[in-house]
C-alpha cells in the first residue's frame, strides 16, 4: 500500500475531494514526522506506537575492501504494533 491508495481509501469512505483528502493525509504524515523530530512519543491506539531511540557509535566494514568505518551515533525511529495489530 502506498499513500496514494491511503488517499483514495479516504475519499472513498468519507466521500470529500481527493484534493482534500490528499490535503488530510499529508497533514497527518507531516504532524508526524515534526513530532518524531522532537523526540516526541505517537501512540496510535488500537495500532501502535512510534517512538525515537538513540542509536550507538558502532564499527562496520565496507564489504568491498574489508576495511573498517566507524559509524556514527544518531537516531533511529520504531515502531511497537499494537495488540490488535499483533493478532493479525
Amino acid at each position: 500500500m502506498i499513500k496514494l491508495d491511503i488517499i483514495n481509501e479516504v475519499v472513498t469512505r468519507t466521500g470529500i475531494t481527493k484534493t482534500k483528502a490528499e490535503m488530510a493525509v499529508e497533514t497527518v504524515f507531516e504532524s508526524m514526522k515534526k513530532a518524531l523530530a522532537r523526540n516526541d512519543r505517537i501512540e496510535l491506539r488500537g495500532f501502535g506506537v512510534f517512538n525515537v531511540k538513540p542509536r550507538k557509535t558502532g564499527i562496520g566494514r565496507n564489504p568491498r575492501t574489508g576495511q573498517e568505518v566507524s559509524i556514527p551515533p544518531g537516531k533511529a525511529v520504531r515502531f511497537k504494533p499494537g495488540k490488535e495489530l499483533q493478532s493479525l
